[in-house]
């Protein structure tokens, strides 16, 4: 695959601080110091909006519009990316990453952190080798490690960096979410944003995360941990990633989207609720990247 030119380098400097304000500003939207999170109907949240004066009425700022635990660990992984710098010992990062993880958790008052993430971090031993890795968790397929990966698309945007990106995706992922449900969000995530800045077309980013799936198997085997625990769970991702393509008519990432005539706000929701593993839309690693 040929990438496409990048843009200059001022251009590209603006839209990646763009990125990073505009998913907090999102993240704080969504959030709603929880209230909007929480809430399984988009009906309600679109009637309370409205009773708002709209979104162009929003002003996005504290005290009642606080960022999430997510965008708080997004920040964590950004800030361990940004002191490593151009380095290549990639356990020096994750050190620095579970670090960071570890930090964070101190600003979470208000925040509705998710409870295997404060448990996972509690686990994580940064300045003891390999202290960044957990054991396996066949409950952590949560959507946790999906939303704070973006920044990682960021920092390995080139098709060459691909193997990096999906190192370090999987394992900055699984230092929370030790299961393929959860961190393969995490390389969703971090996949996709490195499209968005090679400029690749959206039809075809499905189709270039199912090929690369392969890759991020083959990682989690060189790698010698929990393999086979990790075996058992792997389809469940794909499967349900396959299924999403099929229904978009997108699997072979070159055709236009079908969406159903009809695809109101009711009609999302259960559109959501369909796609999820418990009936709550985006709150796993594999419907998160779906619907955003």
């Amino acid at each position: 695959m040929i990438c496409t030119a990048f843009l200059n380098k001022d251009e590209l400097k603006l839209r990646y601080k763009a990125s990073m304000v505009l998913s907090g500003a999102g993240d704080a939207l969504g959030y709603k110091n929880g209230e909007w999170e929480f809430c399984h109907s988009g009906r309600t949240i679109h009637d309370e909006l409205e009773r708002m004066g709209g979104i162009e009425n929003v002003k996005v700022k504290l005290p009642h519009w606080m960022v999430s635990d997510d965008t708080v660990m997004h920040l964590a992984t950004a800030t361990a990316l940004i002191e490593w710098g151009q380095k290549t010992d990639k356990e020096k990062l994750y050190d620095k990453i579970a670090k960071s993880y570890k930090k964070c958790m101190r600003d979470m008052t208000g925040r509705a952190p998710g409870r295997i993430s404060q448990e996972s971090c509690h686990q994580l031993k940064p300045g003891r080798s390999q202290g960044y890795c957990i054991p396996f968790n066949k409950r952590a397929g949560g959507c946790g490690a999906a939303m704070r990966a973006m920044c990682i698309g960021l920092r390995f945007p080139r098709c060459e960096e691909l193997p990096e990106l999906i190192a370090v995706s999987v394992e900055s992922g699984r230092m929370t979410h030790h299961h393929p449900t959860g961190y393969l969000g995490s390389l969703a995530s971090a996949l996709f944003t490195s499209y968005a800045i090679q400029g690749r077309p959206v039809i075809t980013w499905g189709k270039g995360l199912m090929d690369e799936l392969p890759k991020a198997l083959e990682y989690v085997e060189s790698q010698g941990r929990c393999v086979e625990e990790n075996k058992s769970e792997w389809n469940y991702f794909k499967k349900a990633w396959e299924e999403y393509l099929q229904t978009r008519g997108i699997k072979d990432g070159k055709s236009e989207p079908i969406f159903p005539i009809k695809y109101g706000i009711e009609e999302r929701d259960e559109a959501y609720k369909s796609w999820s593993f418990s009936g709550w839309g985006g709150s796993s690693g594999h419907d998160a990247p779906m619907i955003a």
